[in-house]
């Protein structure tokens, strides 16, 4: 189990189909405000001395992913609100009925719908609430009405599949979200370098103090930012490192991408099957005394109907 996304442990009866019908969109429509990442190799993975050997991050290996679009922030709460309106789209969280919330965050009401018997073997941080979901991302008596321009959280992979899909878009392969999210860098520990915070300034939204109890916020926020706060990597993306962790199109392997070939070499999709999903970025929660994978090679995974206030997404094409 993830310490970072902690599994719902809750079986969907709804398998994964389109629950309404896709627009019809133009080319130029979908790409609207997309990112273009030309075609061409990079160096994919990391060896970091501080990485988690479970997770799978290396072997550094050259990848070539043929060109994409990608959008330069995660998905809104604004942007999901109108997917929600043109379809009467229902997230799985709601369907559930409850989804996790960092402790800090569960107050007034909230407090009293968290839900006994749902946490075993899950970090004391994560508490399932009834009533949380995108539109309530702290539970019953929270909101969004202040941020619409956050990214939505409490979504779950199928979730986000789904929107993509409505969108006209895609999850994107965690190769083309790592391409992406390096920004032209080769082999940095972070989107803008090698230093966590140049000349002092912080350049995403990781927890600052001591986790997992007292938050400084001296990065400017307690939980999540605004999807474009801090300054963009070299293709122009925000936020890959931190604020929300992102769902990948990858079934999740430790080891699937270890072994040299056309798969795992050329546009690599991951592999045919699994039972978790990959996930990127890192969060508001991620802190190095416990969690240290904002950095842009490493990644985790989760059970793709799981749902967090801490998980999002971007759409590629």
């Amino acid at each position: 189990m993830s310490c970072c996304n902690p599994p719902a442990d809750r079986a969907s009866d709804v398998p994964f189909a389109l629950p309404f019908a896709v627009p019809e969109r133009t080319r130029a429509e979908v790409l609207k405000g997309m990112v273009a990442i030309p075609e061409g190799p990079f160096l994919m993975g990391g060896d970091d001395p501080d990485a988690f050997p479970g997770d799978g991050e290396g072997p550094v290996r050259e990848v070539r992913v043929s060109a994409f679009h990608i959008d330069p922030t995660a998905v809104t709460n604004a942007q999901f609100a109108r997917f929600v309106k043109a379809t009467g789209y229902v997230t799985e969280a709601e369907r559930f009925g409850w989804s996790f919330v960092f402790h800090l965050l569960v107050r007034g009401e909230a407090e009293r719908r968290v839900l006994a018997g749902r946490s075993a073997g899950v970090p004391r941080w994560w508490l399932p609430v009834e009533g949380a979901d995108w539109r309530h991302p702290a539970g019953p008596g929270s909101g969004i009405g202040e941020r619409r321009n956050h990214p939505v959280v409490h979504v779950s992979w199928t979730d986000a599949a789904c929107y993509a899909a409505w969108a006209g878009k895609r999850l994107p392969t965690e190769a083309e979200w790592e391409k992406a999210a390096r920004g032209g860098l080769e082999q940095a520990r972070f989107p803008w370098g090698d230093e966590f915070t140049p000349r002092g300034t912080h350049r995403c939204n990781t927890w600052q103090g001591e986790f997992p109890r007292h938050n400084t916020a001296a990065d400017g926020y307690l939980d999540t930012a605004p999807v474009d706060a801090y300054r963009p990597n070299g293709f122009g993306l925000y936020n890959t490192s931190g604020n929300v962790w992102e769902w990948c199109a990858d079934w999740f392997s430790p080891a699937w991408h270890a072994e040299p070939s056309d798969a795992t070499r050329l546009d690599p999709a991951g592999p045919p099957e699994g039972t978790t999903r990959v996930m990127r970025g890192g969060s508001y929660l991620c802190h190095e005394s416990y969690c240290n994978r904002y950095r842009v090679a490493a990644r985790t995974s989760s059970t793709p109907d799981s749902t967090t206030g801490h998980a999002g997404f971007r759409c590629a094409a």
